[in-house]
């Protein structure tokens, strides 16, 4: 008997229910005494042994029908037939793995052709007959019951992987995760069709779509739209993933997209209604810019954004209760830096803030959609870093689901020139993230590739990436002609029918729908685009409403920062206690002791005890706060120390997470060695709870370069543009302390240079008091009208120089100063001839050299810190200037080069405040190309010279400027 013969009369098929249980009840029997039972039973078990212990399908009875070994005719092993049912296994895993290569996800038939061998039973030495001999379970284990035999399996298996569809889960190590991806792909989609009802509603969704960007194009002739033709599925694939997302829980569904196809996606996704859009588009008379940008039509002032930048919010209704909250965030051309905003936005919605310790993450509050430009996906970096996001515990979100809005064009440059890698998805590969490749030009394919990452990202709890493939129908911004760059690519796209022209003609042809189903839909929604725009034109033309930013003070809001001397002596208390099982690690442990006396008459609380006084008594306040950074929990220069770790054990204690007084969470992480994706990451998670103190700290200032354009699209430019408010902390540690080039300087000058309209604040301190004060002012501030980003040079020696340290009494008094004076000078203003400016590091340094050559100069110098720099303080420092009427020259000092610090903003300042006939002089650093010297002897000879410039007058390196 063959194998084949066997597979179809396992006799266990024809047995079930009670019949099947008879059947295992003369079994038990035949094991005790062979001769209990009938000779035709004992035949039976003699040949076939145990019967199963449940109804088996009947792919289940030949898998126990296998459990006997291939018996050769000497009554042997066959090792022939072995090896070749090892090889036709050995085929099914790689049709799994290689199956992409030969898939029909090409649209316009561009692609090259693959080698494909792999997949043909013939490069494994396997012929029909032989494939026909095994049963289908023998090297399939999904193999449906109606699978026959191995021919079959490989046929089946080839169609699942080849289709419209191509998988790539081979890189998936968890066994479990893997097989549930192997076996939705093998479990035949198109076996589990859309209904009539659902193909009619995709229909009409494909030319609404389509309509709307034919509306655009005809009728905004030459302007800029990112048209997202080629790609149009990309809109119902949207909404099936939010259909299955919020159907799993999610109350918020955060996105966030590049421009191409962000018009659609506003009109049909978020709501935007046609008329609001078609405004804008009235409203761009610059039309001829470069390229890659639009429109400055709306930015009158420079305020606002274009269109295809604009994000939009909408709330999902079931019936009379809302569903969920849609968001797509505001995103500028730095195509992929949006992100990790939007994955903090993800992590914010999924916290519970409201009590003390960490906060609560519930994961299925939120889910996160993220599409992405195939050039872009592998050529930005910022890509790799917020997918490394995925398993990390301060920043997980519970799954992202990303797609590749794949027009196989980078502005004007072709794939072969843009990577290195055959999909732009491989990236997402080292971080073990499903990918699935879909043919655009099939959209139920796209749905049922959508359907696989919804369920998979509900399930898993992980990123899933769809690679949607398609074409772009027009140039890079529809006025560029791609035909100069990609002639043959564009012969082929003038030819080929749109998606909606396609997928008519399916239903069509099965009699779905007919000829005048499709007009109609057409005709319905065109009424609806003319309609609205009709609208626009007979609204009377306005100027696009511009918020004016409002002028804020300089002292800001008035706040209320000191905390009564007996709250902070109970708060400073209860932060020393730990549990009794837990025990500091001994060194430490005298360290934080000596905090115990700190608030006492006669001590002083240095720069890490008011850091941490200061989150405490915000933390007592009810406002929770957020800290991330490369090593913020011990921080870098070793002086938070917020979380404590047992010696012996390994366990960590937050002190701030048990403090009594405490009505909200603190959450604090070391984040990766990223600051570009954790700074857009800690923006987006304060933009969307306002509410939160949210701190990030840079391992050294230096280190701020690296998200640059975060600083530079989002913080700075954030409310300008979108009016997106944010209230974020951001510590670069900044000073020269003969450390090099690269542990000096935070770029003071580039914060001051991004500058103006009130759009944050710029901080130099100098002392642990107004550290104490400026955090709890910030936090004060947060989600209220006053609320800005805080940029502080946050010090390195200095948190450890008693004289940055401050009494008790500067906490539970006063309140945050734009402006201090040297204590001890000033005293005869009739005497005083010059006044030093300064901020930061130097007024420690020029405090220090004062005391060491104390004379009669004194009387003719005073000095000011100016401690917060931005907005600049003009009145504190104009209030100060008229005490001192014989004053002949003013002096700004810093350490920083002088093209590199404060100089270059300062000095314009100063000529409108010194008195006239004043001279204005600078002491420092000449101009560099690097912002220190690699000598420890060169800086200090730097640093002398430029602290007796800035207190002797006869300096020769002081630098007459004049008024």
């Amino acid at each position: 008997m063959t194998m084949e013969e066997s597979s179809r009369k396992v006799p266990w098929e024809t047995y079930y229910g009670p019949n099947l249980g008879y059947v295992q009840d003369q079994y038990e029997k035949y094991v005790a005494d062979p001769g209990a039972v009938d000779p035709a039973y004992r035949e039976l078990f003699d040949q076939w042994g145990e019967p199963p212990q449940s109804e088996y399908s009947a792919a289940s009875m030949i898998d126990y029908k296998l459990q006997s070994p291939p018996i050769g005719a000497q009554g042997q092993l066959d090792p022939n037939t072995l090896q070749k049912a090892v090889t036709a296994g050995r085929m099914v895993w790689n049709i799994r793995e290689y199956g992409h290569l030969a898939a029909q996800i090409d649209p316009l038939g561009l692609d090259a052709e693959q080698d494909t061998r792999l997949l043909d039973p013939a490069a494994y030495g396997l012929t029909e007959q032989d494939l026909k001999a095994f049963p289908a379970s023998l090297i399939w284990d999904n193999a449906p019951a109606v699978t026959l035999n191995g021919w079959e399996a490989i046929q089946r298996l080839r169609a699942a992987y080849t289709g419209p569809i191509a998988y790539e889960f081979s890189h998936i190590h968890n066994e479990e995760e893997r097989r549930w991806l192997n076996s939705y792909a093998e479990s035949d989609w198109s076996s589990k069709p859309l209904t009539t009802q659902e193909r009619k509603a995709l229909l009409g969704r494909l030319i609404e779509v389509e309509q709307f960007e034919e509306f655009l194009h005809k009728t905004f002739v030459g302007q800029k739209r990112f048209s997202i033709e080629g790609n149009d599925v990309l809109v119902p694939v949207l909404d099936e993933i939010i259909r299955l997302v919020t159907n799993a829980g999610a109350s918020n569904v955060l996105m966030g997209m590049a421009h191409r196809g962000r018009l659609n996606v506003l009109a049909h996704v978020l709501g935007k209604p046609y008329s609001k859009i078609f405004s804008e588009f009235h409203h761009s008379p610059n039309k001829d810019l470069n390229p890659s940008e639009g429109s400055t039509g709306i930015n009158y002032g420079w305020t606002g954004d274009v269109k295809y930048h604009l994000g939009a919010d909408r709330f999902v209704k079931d019936g009379e209760a809302v569903q969920a909250r849609l968001t797509l965030a505001n995103n500028p051309s730095h195509l992929e830096y949006v992100n990790p905003v939007v994955q903090g936005f993800s992590r914010a919605a999924q916290e519970d803030r409201s009590q003390a310790g960490y906060p609560q993450l519930d994961v299925s509050k939120a889910a996160t959609i993220i599409m992405h430009g195939d050039a872009a996906f592998p050529g930005e970096g910022i890509v790799a870093e917020s997918l490394n996001f995925t398993n990390l515990r301060g920043f997980r979100n519970g799954g992202t689901v990303h797609i590749i809005v794949n027009n196989r064009l980078g502005f004007t440059t072709e794939s072969v020139d843009s990577r290195s890698t055959r999909y732009a998805s491989d990236l997402a590969k080292g971080y073990e993230i499903p990918i699935v490749h879909v043919n655009a030009d099939n959209p139920e394919a796209c749905i049922a590739a959508a359907r696989m990452a919804g369920e998979y990202r509900n399930r898993f709890k992980k990123d899933f990436l769809i690679d949607l493939i398609g074409y772009r129908r027009y140039g890079h911004n529809e006025s560029d002609d791609p035909e100069t760059t990609q002639p043959l690519v564009y012969r082929k796209v003038k030819s080929h029918p749109t998606v909606s022209k396609l997928y008519a003609q399916n239903l069509m042809t099965q009699g779905i729908v007919d000829e005048a189903f499709g007009a109609g839909l057409i005709e319905k929604v065109q009424n609806r685009l003319k309609e609205a725009h009709e609208h626009v034109k007979n609204q009377q033309e306005e100027e696009p409403e511009i918020t004016p930013v409002k002028a804020r003070k300089n002292k800001g809001a008035v706040v209320r920062t000191a905390v009564e001397l007996k709250k902070l002596r109970q708060i400073n208390d209860n932060l020393l206690k730990w549990p009794k099982d837990f025990h500091v690690y001994p060194k430490l442990d005298r360290i934080l002791q000596r905090r115990k006396t700190a608030l006492n008459e006669g001590e002083k609380v240095d720069w890490s005890l008011a850091e941490t006084l200061a989150l405490a008594t915000i933390l007592a306040d009810g406002k929770p706060i957020r800290m991330t950074g490369q090593d913020a929990e011990r921080a870098t220069f070793a002086h938070r120390n917020l979380v404590l770790h047992e010696p012996e054990t390994g366990k960590t204690h937050c002190p701030l997470h048990t403090l009594p007084e405490a009505r909200a969470s603190f959450s604090i992480h070391n984040s990766p060695l990223s600051e570009a994706s954790v700074l857009g990451f800690e923006y987006g998670y304060n933009v969307y709870s306002p509410e939160t103190l949210v701190i990030w700290e840079a391992q050294f200032g230096d280190f701020a370069n690296c998200a640059q354009v975060i600083f530079d699209q989002f913080i700075s430019a954030g409310r300008a543009k979108w009016r997106q408010k944010s209230s974020l902390v951001m510590l670069l540690p900044h000073g020269s302390e003969g450390q090099g080039p690269e542990h000096t300087s935070a770029r003071l000058e580039r914060f001051l240079q991004l500058s103006a309209q009130n759009n944050w604040t710029v901080a130099n301190l100098s002392s642990a008091s107004q550290y104490f004060h400026l955090l709890r002012r910030q936090a004060a501030l947060s989600d209220s009208e006053e609320a800005r980003p805080l940029v502080l040079m946050s010090p390195k020696s200095l948190i450890r120089n008693s004289r940055v340290a401050s009494p008790a009494s500067e906490l539970s008094k006063g309140a945050f100063r734009p402006v201090l004076e040297q204590p001890g000078l000033g005293a005869r203003p009739d005497r005083v001839e010059r006044i030093v400016l300064c901020s930061g590091k130097i007024a420690i340094d020029l405090e220090e050299a004062l005391e060491k050559e104390k004379n009669e100069a004194e009387e003719r110098l005073h000095i000011i810190r100016v401690e917060q720099l931005y907005p600049f303080p003009e009145e504190e420092i104009r209030n100060i200037f008229s005490r001192f009427p014989l004053v002949k020259e003013f002096v700004w000092a810093q350490e920083e080069p002088k093209n590199m610090g404060a100089w270059s903003y300062i000095e314009p300042r100063l000529r409108n405040v010194v008195p006239q006939g004043a001279e204005i002089r600078y002491a420092g650093r000449p101009e560099r190309s690097s912002p220190a010297s690699g000598y420890q002897q060169v800086h200090s000879l730097e640093q002398q010279r430029i602290i007796q410039s800035a207190l002797k007058q006869d300096s020769k390196n002081n630098i007459r400027l004049g008024r």
